[in-house]
């Protein structure tokens, strides 16, 4: 079993820059791929950034390309989210996920884990 605790969202302005963290138990981490997703209110969960298990495969999303950059620390069993240039459309509720793949993915459906979420506002 896998626990994913995330941290690091809050209100912002638009232009400013957060950094989301997520930090899994276990001993395991180094065979886990990672997400970031997204969700919006009456939006369907997206995804923003995932991570390949050594970090050489990274996808973006191509509202977020230049913008986010996803890192891994695998000694410290993290992920990172680096936002930069935050704008309203950016507001949403954001999840750290980990699935038992070294690939990295897109499909929330073949995540095996899930953080509990932490709300990012951003203001006009």
């Amino acid at each position: 079993q896998v626990q994913l605790v995330e941290s690091g969202g809050g209100l912002v302005q638009a232009g400013d820059s957060l950094r989301l963290s997520c930090t899994a138990s276990g001993r395991t981490f180094v065979t886990l791929s990672m997400g970031w997703f997204r969700q919006a209110p009456g939006k369907e969960r997206e995804c923003v950034s995932a991570v390949s298990w050594n970090g050489g495969s990274t996808y973006y999303a191509d509202s977020v390309k230049g913008r986010f950059a996803m890192s891994r620390d695998n000694a410290k069993n993290s992920v990172y989210l680096q936002m930069n240039n935050l704008q309203p459309e950016d507001t949403a509720v954001y999840f750290c996920a980990a699935r038992y793949n070294v690939y990295r993915s897109t499909d929330s459906n073949s995540y095996d884990f899930w953080g509990q979420g932490t709300q990012v506002t951003v203001s006009a």
